[in-house]
């Protein structure tokens, strides 16, 4: 069974939703299947620490994760064009796995979600792109043969899934947003089995 490690950071739940639908594409492909992480708040309090498990959702991520997982799909919140704190400072601690190359030739996707409709969205998966390449991953986006990218009117990009809150529920994505998202789940797990075949 190929696991592909779907990692993110949400604050108000419209990033963790697009995790769930990425979650419905890894486990449509057969010999597939999701394993959702997420990743603590950073405080600006030193002394504050979290639980080492959190009191809801899924468990935090860890390094034995990226060495366990045929792939990664990874999201965040848009914050000014670029990944979340959070997620970027698990990403600061992963230099042993890129000195031992665990995560070398495994495909990996990235995913947003924006509040405004030029909220940095592509830049935010661009700088998320960014650290999977040093460690070696195979970039996978969104290609135009998925029709709902040249018609979607709300989130959506070559580069990854994307998510545009503008007024809404933040969990509430749109059809177009929920398909993409899937999509791309979908992609990297086909494309790990293939790998891994």
């Amino acid at each position: 069974m190929n696991e592909i490690l779907v990692l993110y950071y949400s604050r108000y739940g419209a990033t963790e939703a697009m995790a769930r639908e990425v979650c419905k594409g890894v486990d449509s492909v057969k010999g597939c299947t999701a394993r959702l992480r997420t990743v603590p708040p950073v405080s600006a309090v030193s002394e504050s620490v979290e639980d080492a498990i959190p009191d809801s959702g899924p468990p935090y991520v860890t390094t034995d994760d990226l060495a366990e997982c045929s792939g990664l799909v990874m999201g965040s919140p848009t914050r000014f064009g670029n990944m979340s704190a959070s997620l970027k400072y698990f990403l600061d601690s992963t230099g042993g796995d890129w000195v031992k190359g665990t995560l070398v030739g495994k495909p990996a996707g990235v995913f947003t979600s924006t509040s405004t409709v030029h909220g940095g969205n592509e830049t935010t998966l661009l700088t998320m792109a960014i650290p999977l390449l040093h460690h070696g991953m195979l970039y996978v986006g969104l290609p135009y043969s998925e029709e709902k990218l040249t018609s979607t009117t709300t989130g959506g990009s070559p580069y990854g899934a994307t998510h545009v809150t503008w007024n809404k529920n933040p969990d509430s994505l749109s059809a177009d947003e929920n398909y993409l998202a899937s999509a791309l789940g979908q992609r990297v797990a086909e494309i790990a089995a293939k790998l891994a075949g």
